[in-house]
């Protein structure tokens, strides 16, 4: 297992909230050695990692439950958008039904009700993997601040579950965000859709939250599968 740290300084200078999302697309896509030509992207978003892959490949298959962000998705002969929920196990009777060289999952697994059960799918498709899932150590110190437990799996938890079904290596990456005040923080986390958080605060809570938080930045913590 690899450790790998970035700080990146004042994230609202920046045009996006998906920041983060975007760095970890571009570490796993340098993990792929090779071109595949037969693609699936699942948890595809509008399209951020079809957009960064800089090679020629025959069919790319998106696939997202959320129909506004397959508008969105870069569209072409070759590029095939389908709307669908990788916890419904008839997504996967129908994937099945198709020849992938490559499997993609760039920040969206963690939101997987079941992901063993999502491995054990993904491992039948019979293709690699090259996957990136958000963990508990992101915004660890605002979950430990306001007695958050987060809902997304540790990176250890990870690992064994991943060992079950893939050999594959095994990467963690942490990045740090700063903010020039605390509003400006937690208006990215509102934006940029990676909390995990089981709890909702009020606004007393939340109010307390931005006056008591210790730090300038946000953590993140993020596991990188692929074969």
């Amino acid at each position: 297992m690899k450790i790998s740290t970035e700080f990146s300084k004042h994230a609202f200078e920046y045009d996006t909230y998906n920041i983060i999302q975007n760095k970890v697309l571009e570490k796993l896509l340098s993990c792929v050695k090779q071109k595949p030509q037969y693609i699936l992207d699942l948890g595809c978003g509008n399209g951020s990692l079809c957009k960064k892959i800089n090679w020629n490949y025959i069919h790319f298959t998106g696939v997202d439950f959320a129909p506004g962000m397959l508008e969105l998705h870069p569209k072409a002969q070759s590029i095939e958008c389908i709307y669908g929920d990788f916890n419904d196990q008839t997504l996967f009777d129908t994937l099945l039904t198709y020849k992938y060289d490559y499997i993609f999952s760039a920040s969206a697994l963690q939101w997987a009700n079941d992901l063993d059960s999502v491995f054990s799918k993904v491992k039948q498709l019979n293709a690699p993997i090259a996957l990136a899932i958000f963990t508990a150590g992101t915004f660890k110190t605002i979950n430990k601040t306001a007695n958050i437990n987060s809902i997304l799996k540790t990176a250890d938890e990870l690992n064994e579950l991943q060992k079950k079904y893939f050999d594959a290596n095994f990467e963690v990456l942490t990045y740090k965000l700063e903010f020039d005040s605390t509003r400006d923080m937690f208006k990215y986390i509102k934006k940029s859709g990676v909390s995990g958080s089981r709890k909702v605060l009020n606004y007393k809570e939340s109010k307390k939250l931005l006056k008591e938080y210790p730090v300038n930045y946000l953590e993140f913590e993020i596991v990188l599968i692929y074969t």
